[in-house]
């Protein structure tokens, strides 16, 4: 069985990720989406609370989608979860130069590949920034977020 690694805060998960999931498990037979506790980077959503958004989104999919948490290097979290790739999306020029930068250092210190799967040119606009920047504003933002069973309850965020 082969087993991809999607990774980032996802602070919030958009239809984006969710193609680029969609397109990885096209390629792979599993797909573990790794929700970062990170550091460097501020959240507005606590990771558990992200963590169950992406899950109910994958609700139907369990056989082939796993959710978790982690807070180590991605390269760690890929040996544990048995993943043989790591997948990545890319929007623009500047997505590739530090997608590029990330895979290379993932290569020497963990022996991992990585793929990047552009996304479609639709969805190529939709950022987490974007996002969280229009809910700040009061707009509503369900039309990028993954449609769950109970709905966009992040767009109320």
């Amino acid at each position: 069985m082969t087993t991809a690694l999607f990774t980032g805060t996802f602070d919030p998960f958009t239809i984006g990720h969710e193609s680029i999931v969609e397109r990885a498990l096209g390629l792979f037979d599993r797909v573990v989406i790794g929700v970062a506790v990170s550091k460097l980077k501020h959240t507005e959503s606590d990771v558990a609370r992200r963590t169950d958004y992406i899950r109910k989104v994958f609700a139907e999919m369990t056989d082939r989608v796993d959710v978790v948490a982690y807070s180590d290097l991605t390269v760690d979290l890929a040996k544990r979860t048995g993943a043989t790739c790591i997948v990545r999306g890319v929007r623009s020029v500047k997505d590739f130069e530090y997608e590029r930068e990330q895979a290379e250092v993932n290569r020497q210190i963990g022996g991992i590949e990585t793929l990047l799967l552009f996304a479609e040119p639709h969805l190529a606009s939709i950022s987490s920034t974007l996002v969280r920047e229009l809910q700040f504003f009061g707009r509503d933002v369900s039309g990028f977020l993954p449609k769950t069973e109970e709905g966009n309850k992040d767009s109320d965020k």
